[in-house]
């Protein structure tokens, strides 16, 4: 008699746990929250911005002069995260929607001091200094950390082909006499290389930008390496 109540008592509590929790699992299920609880819920993904940039190697040795006609080096830009991009104020294909995504960069670090961007002319014999403060002009470019960088030819080549290994080189039967790459180069204040892995865990060397992606990407890196 005692075993048969014990068993009747166990039935009632599990009839009552029924009734308070089926509706609830239901519910989960119907907003696929099934394997979600109130301790998962407080994991957050992991982001890019919590890995750590990988080194690609220091960045070569330059000397240029700006559009305001004045030495610009690589130790300039000591102790500041900078984008550097080769380009031609007359360009007809990729160099607008490049300069775009500049733009884009310039007004979302406008203000802070240990952000800049360099912009080298592969077209230095057009590109004089009074052509690149015209250009600059156009663009509506703003910041003092924005260099527009121009020099000998073969010295600027040289930096691009085999410096930061970024194509560029003069073709004739292109428009506009010469092509290059579209990808912008990220340097820490230490004057290193940097970049991010891709899905598959290589480095991706240099940031696409020419594409929105690619552009959203470098930004979340330079606040990477303006925090460390």
């Amino acid at each position: 008699m005692l075993k048969n109540k014990s068993y009747i008592g166990i039935s009632f509590i599990i009839l009552i746990f029924g009734i308070y929790a089926i509706p609830k699992i239901v519910e989960r299920i119907k907003n696929d929250k099934t394997v979600q609880g109130e301790r998962l819920d407080r994991i957050k993904p992991k982001t890019a911005d919590e890995g750590k940039l990988i080194k690609i190697g220091a960045v070569p040795n330059f000397e240029l002069v700006n559009q305001d006609n004045k030495k610009i080096t690589n130790e300039t830009y000591k102790g500041k995260v900078y984008v550097l991009e080769f380009f031609f104020s007359t360009c007809p294909t990729i160099c607008p929607k490049m300069n775009e995504s500049m733009l884009i960069l310039e007004n979302k670090f406008f203000g802070n001091p240990n952000f800049g961007i360099v912009s080298i002319t592969i077209n230095p014999e057009h590109d004089s200094p009074e052509v690149l403060k015209q250009h600059a002009k156009d663009l509506g470019v703003k910041s003092s950390n924005w260099n527009f960088l121009t020099g000998d030819k073969d010295y600027i080549f040289k930096l691009a082909n085999k410096g930061f290994n970024l194509y560029a080189g003069q073709n004739n039967k292109v428009a506009g006499g010469f092509e290059h790459s579209g990808l912008f180069a990220l340097i820490d204040k230490n004057g290193n290389i940097r970049c991010r892995n891709d899905e598959y865990g290589n480095p991706i060397l240099y940031y696409d930008g020419l594409d929105k992606k690619g552009v959203r990407n470098i930004q979340q890196d330079i606040n990477i390496l303006l925090a460390e």
